[in-house]
């Protein structure tokens, strides 16, 4: 693969892993907060329709089409391994697959799921989100870190091989 794709894949990486942390952040530190304050049933059909609504286009070229690059990215790192930068490419890679892509679809998108398949205004969704809050925002911490330790893998590789 040539240095100006691998370039390109890494600056892509870098912005999208950035993007992410910084969505990851915003829900991490106010967002939950700010949806737990509210009485149950405002706060589960809030954060249905944010669920909703964040199943879009733009979201998903980000989201995936980083976790895509980063697969890329992963692959010529272990073929082009003792060149510059190359073991930052594949830290950041393993960063954002594992802690921000396999996180999202192994632990918060089923609970997203199951909080899409309750009523807000029953008792059993007034049960399930107090364990939803819990569960979902600490697992929404560790893709926080994950994608912001991406980012900064990221950031190293292009100093090495920019």
């Amino acid at each position: 693969m040539s240095d100006r794709i691998i370039n390109s894949l890494t600056l892509f990486s870098t912005v999208g892993s950035g993007l992410i942390a910084g969505i990851f952040f915003a829900f991490s530190v106010f967002v939950m907060t700010a949806l737990v304050r509210l009485p149950p049933a405002q706060g589960i059909a809030a954060m249905q329709s944010i669920n909703i609504v964040i199943l879009n286009p733009l979201f998903g070229f980000v989201f995936g089409g980083t976790a895509l690059a980063c697969g890329v990215l992963a692959i010529t790192s272990c073929f082009k391994w003792g060149e510059a930068g190359m073991m930052y490419l594949l830290v950041g890679s393993i960063f954002y697959l594992i802690g921000s892509f396999l996180v999202t679809i192994v632990f918060n998108v089923p609970l997203n799921d199951a909080l899409a398949a309750v009523d807000p205004g029953s008792a059993q969704g007034a049960d399930l989100w107090i364990r939803y809050n819990a569960n979902w925002t600490a697992w929404n911490h560790v893709r926080t870190v994950a994608s912001l330790a991406a980012l900064i893998s990221f950031m190293m590789a292009f100093r090495q091989i920019g």
